[in-house]
């Protein structure tokens, strides 16, 4: 193994505390690990880490030889990265996240896509409908379907504006009636978009006029599939994507409520860390994620 290679493993170590942790940030195992450092050891002729049951830490002389060799393997890796932006070549891995149905529903094909001309980068792919700290769980960017960010830390990039609709199954408004006014959903049930600290709220507009209605109901779920199936099994009335109920509306499993009434638009965007300037594998996927879903949503609202 070469001395850059050497240097980059000695300083995973050092960053996990552990052969097994910086073998699994290698994509090594843990006994390569321990050769490498041994080697590099023996080269140095110092012992540069303590090895005990709990932990692996420092010792002074790998103290300080991590403080020296950490920014020259840093600069390497920017030089690297710098050279292949300025030729155009995305490489390495990406990690992003991206809500659940989303997930689901369009990225199986924007990979499939862009693995076609960009071989050379590994995308791994996070499904959750949680909110992740994108800086603290380290993600190289985050797709979401929200309003406006709260975090002032993180770059938000509005993609398009995603259509809601208050859908209910017809088999339900013919038990239940059909509301015609907001105030309406108060004596029905409603199938509300829950996280864990509180209750959806619905806000509808019409002509100037605007309600507040919180969706209560037996139901409450993080998941906007879910709350379709609870919806077209006739468990109530949900405020979802079109994106996601699209098929049951069409052929009637579902049917639109109160369509003259608009909830708050809200935005599919991409979060960023903080970065100074994006990465080039990381400008180039949202670059393609951005026109893919520009022109597959574009063409289905022209249908």
């Amino acid at each position: 193994m070469g001395e850059l290679e050497s240097i980059r493993t000695f300083l995973a170590v050092a960053e996990q505390h552990s052969f097994s942790g910086a073998a699994r940030l290698l994509g090594t195992t843990p006994a390569s690990v321990t050769r490498t450092i041994a080697a590099l050891e023996d080269r140095l002729g110092v012992q540069l880490l303590l090895r005990t049951t709990r932990q692996v830490s420092l010792t002074s002389a790998g103290a300080v030889y991590a403080a020296r060799v950490a920014p020259l393997a840093e600069g390497l890796a920017r030089a690297t990265e710098e050279t292949r932006d300025m030729q155009k070549v995305t490489t390495g891995s990406l990690k992003v996240s991206a809500p659940m149905s989303l997930g689901v529903k369009v990225l199986p094909a924007v990979l499939s896509q862009f693995a076609l001309i960009h071989p050379k980068t590994r995308v791994a792919i996070d499904l959750s409908d949680r909110f992740v700290d994108i800086v603290e769980e380290d993600y190289d960017l985050a797709i979401r379907i929200s309003g406006p960010p709260s975090d002032k830390s993180t770059i938000w990039r509005k993609i398009c504006p995603v259509p809601r609709a208050l859908v209910a199954s017809p088999q339900f408004l013919a038990a239940y009636g059909t509301p015609e006014l907001p105030e309406d959903l108060t004596k029905i049930e409603c199938l509300s978009y829950q996280d864990q600290t509180r209750t959806e709220v619905w806000e509808l507009s019409k002509a100037g006029a605007t309600r507040s209605i919180e969706a209560r109901g037996r139901f409450s779920v993080n998941n906007g599939d879910f709350l379709a199936a609870l919806a077209m099994a006739g468990e109530g009335i949900a405020l979802l994507p079109l994106f996601i109920v699209e098929d049951a509306l069409k052929d009637g499993r579902l049917v639109q409520v109160l369509d003259q009434w608009s909830p708050p638009e809200i935005w599919l965007t991409l979060y960023y860390p903080p970065y100074e300037h994006l990465p080039l594998r990381v400008a180039t996927f949202s670059d393609f994620f951005e026109t893919y879903i520009r022109e597959s949503w574009g063409a289905r609202a022209a249908r």
